[in-house]
């Protein structure tokens, strides 16, 4: 089991997915919670079950799958409904989370999470690696990738904890508003072999 958890954030469009992914080719474990929050409402699953029966069949699609672009809609246009999703979601997404960090072997893992800093998964982690870049960034990435319109993406922006408080909770910052993937590489590579330290430090201290 890996004892050293770093946590990886970012806004939207920040470059979380490239990041995470430079690490991986070190052989670290990623730990991914979208992913997880995919898997836990999965077809067949008891939480899409619950989600059926709060929000009526109409968001579970002819295959048996959850509507996402129609629960998204609802909870963003209704704080409330937000939090009853959010209070059945995240409870599973933690314990999911926690698994998976048992079975991680690697010198030190790493959980990415766009809500790491909202939904308080900083408490799981010894240390907060947060991938940085302005606004106008986020929406010209953002919109170039997903096809999502300016407003949609300015929705899911303000559905995030502000850049500062962001920026607040970094042990280490990265920013990535104009970096090449070479320089991005060797960024990585030095975070890496501080990350290497830091777990032997803390495996020789238990």
């Amino acid at each position: 089991m890996t004892d050293y958890i770093i946590g990886l954030t970012g806004g939207i469009g920040s470059g979380k997915t490239t990041v995470t992914n430079i690490f991986a080719t070190y052989g670290i474990d990623i730990i991914d919670a979208d992913i997880i929050a995919r898997n836990v409402v999965q077809k067949g699953s008891p939480a899409l079950h619950s989600i059926s029966e709060h929000f009526g069949a109409n968001f579970i699609q002819s295959d048996g799958t959850l509507d996402r672009a129609l629960l998204r809609q609802k909870i963003f246009s209704d704080s409330n409904e937000k939090t009853w999703l959010n209070n059945l979601l995240h409870p599973l997404i933690r314990e999911e989370i926690t698994a998976k960090v048992k079975q991680s072997n690697s010198p030190y893992c790493i959980i990415v999470a766009p809500l790491l800093i909202e939904n308080n998964l900083t408490s799981l982690v010894n240390r907060v690696l947060v991938i940085d870049v302005n606004e106008s960034t986020q929406l010209s990435r953002t919109t170039a990738r997903d096809s999502n319109s300016i407003n949609q993406v300015k929705a899911i922006m303000n559905s995030q904890v502000s850049r500062k408080i962001r920026q607040s909770h970094a042990d280490d910052l990265l920013n990535n508003d104009d970096c090449t993937l070479d320089s991005l590489k060797q960024t990585v590579k030095q975070l890496h072999q501080n990350y290497l330290l830091l777990a032997e430090e803390s495996s020789k201290n238990r």
